[in-house]
């Protein structure tokens, strides 16, 4: 499964033309992360974006503001590890849709699964852009990742075409992609391709 991790700042053609070719290119996920807007901007995104997913398979995850989840009745919820132990587990009770917990470590995604996280994402994996200077983790730390929990892991960072057969073996639930797709000037075509390639993912 091939999730796409949003920024419009990067986008490299409309914003919202972007997230409809993923969706027609059959893209699963689309996690809003957009972490700079208040509320009620980001709420207007969220609702537009929800109609563009309306009807297809793609399921919408909000990224980092729960009341705006909850508003538009999103798919998931898709937190940090430090925010989901500390703020957030009391308020995601009567939430009903999945929840999701960045995690950079095996203690920390233990401890995301004992508190009751659905889903980890987990990175980075391969050198990006998108974290300058930081070492990736790589691939061996990922299968110690899924050595240690139970529930589906999803990697994140520097994943693209050239390198995703690399996770194909692990039993991943997926891959998520940011800047790959964002900036691609015919994302149909690069999600497309990614999912192509497919991976052996476990629920």
């Amino acid at each position: 499964m091939i999730y796409l991790v949003t920024d419009r700042k990067i986008a490299a053609k409309d914003f919202y033309w972007i997230l409809k070719e993923t969706v027609a290119a059959g893209i699963e996920g689309i996690i809003l992360r957009e972490k700079d807007l208040e509320t009620e901007a980001l709420l207007r995104m969220a609702k537009k974006v929800k109609a563009i997913v309306a009807g297809s398979r793609t399921r919408l995850i909000i990224n980092g503001n729960l009341a705006v989840a909850k508003e538009i009745g999103a798919d998931g919820y898709h937190s940090g590890f430090e925010n989901f132990i500390n703020g957030d587990r009391e308020n995601l009770k009567n939430f009903t849709g999945k929840i999701g917990v960045s995690v950079h470590s095996c203690e920390e995604a233990a401890e995301a699964e004992r508190r009751g996280a659905h889903y980890l994402l987990a990175g980075h994996i391969f050198e990006t852009s998108c974290k300058k200077g930081l070492e990736p983790r790589g691939v061996a730390w990922l299968r110690e990742i899924l050595d240690t929990v139970q529930i589906p892991v999803i990697a994140i960072g520097g994943i693209d075409q050239r390198n995703l057969n690399k996770l194909q073996s692990l039993g991943l639930h997926g891959a998520a992609v940011r800047s790959l797709i964002m900036k691609s000037p015919e994302p149909k075509n690069t999600v497309r391709e990614l999912r192509h390639q497919g991976l052996n993912y476990h629920e």
